[in-house]
């Protein structure tokens, strides 16, 4: 691919209504030149993760109009979900593919939080490699607090002021975290047990802010739907703690207290960089194919002209 290319995943505080979450696909589909990499929905999250790419306009673009319909639709007062969330668009990141540097997106992430927070109204957080102040970088700190503690604190701690918007919590969208971010692979393990406070423990003791991987975030949460406790990650820095790592660790963890690893997923997709071969057997990765990673969907997606990525 020649030219430049970024990709945005936002994430949507949205599981369990595909009504929902086919208008803000729709929405983002309207501009010309994006292409919809992927879209999965998890209704104990109620969350659904949505993967797009495109020129850096037609991006920005097409995030905006994501979050402008995710906002019209979408009632954080009647949204609950084992995910914390703050906003009905809740994360919007860009990130760097072909061509495409980290300075791109960060501009990227700065022009599409105006327009949202002027335009929509809506107060917007920039995190990551956007982030105009130190204490932002991290996301689970912007989101500190989640919808119902940010709508008490905004306007009156200056600390919680935010980058663009209102002085003042969306009454029904909230707010969002607008960043640039290196690849980030969602990846959850799932416990062949209904044990959340196991899930717990190991995902204290594997966290990087717990004092366990290096660029590992985690979380344990109960599957209501699955009968069963999970590991819940983000691996924010692949090349320093990868898959195969991390799951390694939690077999270990888990084993110790006389539990096996039932699976575990993909949330999205994964960069190339990211995989070796056999990992999917090594990890019991659950629907994992070779368009699993993200530049070979592109690739075949542009070459075979769909827009719209559908499984076979």
């Amino acid at each position: 691919m020649a030219e430049k290319f970024v990709e945005s995943v936002p994430n949507i505080s949205e599981g369990r209504r595909e009504e929902v979450m086919e208008r803000v696909i729709e929405a983002l589909m309207s501009v010309d030149g994006v292409y919809l990499l992927d879209a999965s929905s998890d209704s104990d999250h109620n969350r659904s993760v949505i993967t797009f790419a495109g020129a850096p306009e037609a991006a920005a673009e097409a995030a905006f109009r994501l979050a402008k319909e995710a906002a019209r639709l979408i009632d954080l007062n009647r949204h609950e979900g084992g995910h914390p969330r703050m906003g009905a668009t809740d994360v919007l990141p860009f990130v760097p593919l072909s061509g495409a540097s980290m300075d791109d997106c960060a501009d990227l992430a700065r022009r599409v939080g105006r327009r949202i927070g002027d335009e929509l109204r809506i107060p917007v957080y920039l995190y990551e490699r956007a982030a105009t102040r130190p204490e932002r970088r991290n996301l689970a700190d912007v989101r500190r607090g989640q919808f119902e503690g940010l709508r008490e604190a905004i306007g009156k701690d200056p600390e919680r002021s935010p980058d663009f918007g209102p002085e003042r919590i969306h009454p029904t969208a909230g707010a969002t975290a607008v960043g640039a971010r290196q690849f980030l692979i969602a990846y959850n393990v799932n416990l062949q047990s209904e044990d959340v406070h196991l899930a717990r423990r190991i995902a204290g003791t594997i966290r990087e802010k717990g004092g366990g991987l290096p660029g590992v975030k985690a979380m344990g949460l109960y599957l209501a739907e699955q009968r069963c406790a999970q590991v819940s990650m983000n691996l924010v820095d692949f090349t320093r703690t990868g898959i195969e790592r991390v799951y390694g660790e939690i077999e270990k963890l888990a084993a110790e207290a006389g539990v096996e690893v039932r699976e575990s997923e993909l949330i999205g997709l994964m960069p190339q960089a990211a995989y070796t071969d056999g990992l999917e057997e090594r990890v019991k990765l659950r629907d994992f194919t070779p368009e699993s990673v993200v530049e070979t969907r592109l690739e075949r997606m542009r070459a075979a002209g769909l827009r719209r990525w559908r499984e076979d």
